[in-house]
């Protein structure tokens, strides 16, 4: 602090500008502070502060939620009908109790409970699915590097063997350079088929592991019971949150009671895990506090729970003792013996009303709503604050400037001391940045946000704080997984912003634009009050109503009839005798009337409020529609018979209701879930980092062990982003598919592929199953057709071949005789010429004939013999192309067996290659 004079205060002196007002109050604990100077008891201020926040928070919202509790539950709450000058429905209450004050006496009629368990039991039938993809650049050059060779080697391999075996059905020669063209790499790769693949079938050993983690955390932490009671949540109270617990090895996904929660957060931020706090207020035993913090607490805290137990005797004062020192209390300090109250107040009080667990607050009375403080309230209980915020760490941009001029740019924190004095060229400007620095290290010095957590456990009063003044318990104070209260482990990072950080509670309130929250239950909830206040009428007017009566002069009873004396109970004689008998005796004489009677117009009145009760149900009709019609809800879609529509008709209003509350099912399933599988799957991946081996083990839907092994360095700098979709009636279109399949015997579905359809959980399942057995079935179709056509050409052929044959035969036969008819002339020429001889060569021109006859045959012969041989060689030829081709053939079959095998075992093969290329 500077003290200045007046005259420099003329002069223009100025004191520094305070951070904070001198006048106000400051509650709060300032986080624009050093590390150094957050200390545990600032941190614990921080909790105490916040903690009180959050109890008034609760107050202001507790009254709403409940109420929406009780109406989706079917409890009334009588509150809603009590005519209060605060109460919301007092003007419906006013109308409706004008004639008849005992409508306070009430009974539920359901409209509310029945459209909720409506839709969280068409959520529980919906499909979702979850994706994940590893979109970090090591992940990309992953895909892109190692996944390469195994994949390409067998997909390549298959592709070349499909152009081999095109090029020879084309008759080009495989080694030839047009079919090398075609077989190049480049070319192989734009196959239709590998592009499919690469772009949607591929997935990498990281992705695998998320969508493996997925089902065991499914397993674990039981997500689809929680996703339904979180769908219920925001149902009745348009909010939802998802605590990720951090623990000292692993971690725990819970749903916070949106009674309990409380946040504070910006007008337009959507998301809790945005806020600037958030914390749970709830009441847990001495064993659950043990159960769940135990680890954390020292020898001296968990001691200090044994004076939690459950008392009620009074301890009084005997006699007046002033308080000089023989009941001072060694086991307190002197200041609780001196400044406590006095000894006579605490000894007039009684062991009941100074229990360390008793007391009201809020807590206690939205809890009082429930069983489980019956029998003996809170009085063994203690009051735990989960509690998370976001406080301000100072971080520096360090640039350094090496002397050969090497500029150097780090992240520091405030540990960093500086090595290397700065230099700083201020000709031109006198300011010192980084833009002007020589030489040396500039620092420029920012705060960002970082995340603190701890865990309050104390009494259960309206405020509770540390003390030396009290006999009380004192809070105890922890981390989330540590001692102390502190930074937490894992920070999770921010959306848009580099230095960003994420409350570990995640969840929403879906209509708060702009205006209040407003639930399902809010829209329905005038109505459902109206509702039950005029049935509840109904009921009443049916108790109360006469139906048809007899008036007389009772003077006409009889005082003697049907052998009795019915004396002055003549009036119930007369009952039993119509009841019994079904008439009515009456005796009109002097001796029984003792008095002339005058009154002859005996009849029967109808007393019966019919129209008084028709209205009311009219109404209660009214009430109901209107509360349909407020939340886009039929009666078709509640499963009601309506009288008079068409089974078309039926299914519009379904299909029209379906349109109006699919909001409520996009904004859980694909608003919200995915981020909480985005920062389950986050935290998942930070823990399991750290481990040299990640080993995961769950049973399938289909009852399958699935083991899955990674290293767990695999996990480090990777960042995936989540996708989440949900279909509408899926449950219903899945039963529906079954049953179609089962009951069509034209599929050509074998037994396996429809036991297969019976343990389906997808409808993608279902249809591959479906396709495959269509395929199967053309392709036996295709089969048949094929061998018909064989068949048919088989006997065209054979029909040919006979045909051939026969014309063969009559062409050999037609041949034979005109080689005979030759050979006759021939002979009978030569005959003509056997005594000569024209070439004077010393033999007969018969001779000489007769030798060139037979030299030609011979040279016909061979002649035939060299067709057959050629004809034989291209037959040889045919068949060993057709070898080649089925040789071909087998190749591409164990390519593609290969291929189905590289893709379901990859991941071995990737970590065993990966040791190898260590090796």
């Amino acid at each position: 602090m500077k003290i200045f004079n007046a005259l420099q205060l003329k002069n223009g002196a100025k004191a520094k500008e305070a951070k904070y007002p001198a006048t106000s109050s400051l509650t709060q604990p300032i986080q624009f502070l050093s590390a150094k100077r957050k200390t545990k008891d600032w941190a614990a201020w921080n909790l105490d502060w916040l903690e009180q926040q959050g109890m008034n928070f609760l107050k202001g919202n507790s009254r709403k939620i409940l109420k929406n509790y009780k109406l989706a539950k079917g409890i009334i709450d009588k509150t809603d009908y009590i005519v209060e000058e605060d109460n919301q429905y007092k003007e419906l209450m006013d109308v409706l109790t004008e004639q008849d004050d005992s409508a306070l006496e009430l009974k539920f009629y359901p409209i509310i409970p029945n459209v909720v368990n409506v839709l969280t039991g068409e959520f529980s039938k919906r499909f979702s699915r979850v994706q994940f993809r590893a979109v970090d650049d090591l992940s990309y050059n992953e895909m892109i590097e190692q996944k390469r060779s195994m994949i390409e080697e067998n997909l390549l391999a298959d592709a070349a063997e499909k152009v081999t075996q095109k090029l020879i059905e084309m008759g080009l020669d495989p080694m030839s350079e047009e079919a090398k063209e075609k077989l190049a790499p480049a070319q192989l790769k734009s196959l239709p088929e590998i592009e499919q693949f690469f772009q949607k079938d591929y997935r990498s050993l990281v992705e695998e592991w998320a969508s493996h983690q997925l089902k065991v955390d499914e397993e674990r932490f039981k997500m689809q019971e929680l996703e339904e009671r979180a769908f219920q949540d925001m149902l009745v109270c348009d909010r939802e949150f998802w605590h990720f617990r951090m623990m000292e090895d692993d971690y725990e996904v819970e749903l916070w009671n949106p009674v309990l929660t409380f946040y504070q957060k910006s007008p337009d931020t959507r998301y809790i895990s945005d806020s600037n706090y958030v914390g749970k207020c709830e009441m847990l035993t001495i064993s659950d506090v043990i159960d769940k913090y135990g680890y954390l607490m020292s020898k001296k805290q968990l001691e200090s729970l044994e004076a939690i137990h459950p008392a009620k005797s009074a301890i009084y004062m005997n006699n007046p003792v002033q308080n000089d020192g023989s009941f001072y209390d060694p086991t307190k300090s002197h200041k609780w013996n001196t400044n406590a109250p006095s000894l006579a107040y605490r000894q007039f009080m009684t062991n009941w009303a100074t229990n360390p667990g008793g007391g009201g607050d809020i807590v206690s009375e939205i809890l009082n709503q429930g069983e489980d403080f019956k029998t003996l309230g809170n009085s063994e209980m203690l009051r735990v604050s989960t509690i998370y915020w976001k406080t301000q760490r100072k971080v520096g941009h360090l640039t350094r400037v090496m002397t050969d001029g090497e500029v150097e740019q780090l992240v520091i924190d405030e540990n960093w001391k500086e090595t290397h004095k700065p230099t700083y060229n201020t000709t031109l400007f006198k300011n010192k940045t980084k833009d002007n620095l020589i030489e040396g290290e500039h620092v420029d010095w920012i705060w960002i946000n970082e995340v603190w957590g701890g865990v309050k456990i104390g009494r259960n009063l309206p405020n509770s704080w540390r003390t030396e003044t009290t006999s009380d318990f004192d809070p105890v104070y922890l981390g989330i997984n540590k001692e102390k209260p502190g930074r937490i482990e894992f920070q999770f990072k921010g959306d848009n912003n580099l230095y960003g950080c994420k409350l570990p509670v995640e969840g929403r309130v879906f209509s708060d634009r702009n205006t209040k929250s407003t639930s399902l239950v809010d829209l329905m909830k005038a109505y459902q009050v109206g509702y039950n206040m005029v049935n509840n009428q109904i009921a009443d007017i049916l108790v109360d109503e006469l139906g048809t009566v007899i008036m007389f002069d009772q003077n006409a009873l009889p005082r003697h009839s049907m052998g009795e004396d019915w004396g002055k109970n003549n009036m119930a004689k007369a009952y039993v005798a119509m009841k019994d008998f079904g008439m009515l005796p009456l005796d009109t004489s002097i001796t029984n009337t003792e008095n002339a009677t005058n009154f002859n117009h005996y009849q029967t009145l109808n007393l019966e409020q019919t129209n008084r009760i028709m209205s009311r149900i009219q109404l209660a009709n009214h009430f109901k529609q209107q509360a349909f019609e407020a939340i886009g809800v039929n009666p078709q879609r509640l499963g009601q018979e309506v009288s008079r529509q068409t089974a078309t008709g039926v299914q519009q209003a379904v299909q029209s209701s379906y349109s109006q509350t699919e909001m409520y099912f996009i904004q859980h399933s694909d608003n919200l879930m995915p981020r909480v599988h985005q920062m389950r799957t986050d935290l998942s991946q930070y823990y399991h980092s750290t481990k040299p081996s990640v080993r995961l083990n769950y049973i399938s839907s289909e009852a399958e062990k699935v083991n899955f092994t990674i290293n767990g360095t695999e996990l480090m700098m990777r960042d995936f982003n989540i996708f989440c979709t949900t279909k509408t009636n899926h449950r219903a279109i899945l039963d529906q598919l079954k049953q179609m399949a089962m009951q069509n015997n034209t599929t050509g579905a074998s037994i396996f592929d429809l036991g297969s359809i019976i343990k389906a959980d997808s409808i993608a399942e279902v249809s591959n199953i479906l396709k495959g057995a269509e395929e199967k079935q053309a392709a036996e179709k295709q089969m048949q057709m094929k061998q018909q056509q064989e068949m048919q050409q088989q006997q065209l052929q054979a029909q040919a071949q006979e045909k051939a044959a026969e014309r063969e035969f009559t062409k050999s036969e037609s041949a034979e005789e005109r080689k005979k008819d030759l050979m006759v002339a021939e002979i009978r020429a030569a005959g003509y010429g056997a005594q000569s001889d024209i070439d004077q060569n010393q033999q007969s021109d018969f001779r000489d004939a007769m030798k060139d006859m037979t030299q030609r045959d011979q040279y016909q012969d061979q002649m035939d013999f060299k067709r057959e041989e050629s004809v034989q060689k291209e037959a040889l030829n045919k068949s060993k192309m057709e070898i080649e081709r089925e040789k071909l053939n087998t190749q591409r079959q164990i390519a593609s067996t290969n291929l189905e095998i590289a893709r379901e075992n990859k991941n071995k093969y990737d970590v065993q290659s990966k040791s190898k290329n260590k090796e």
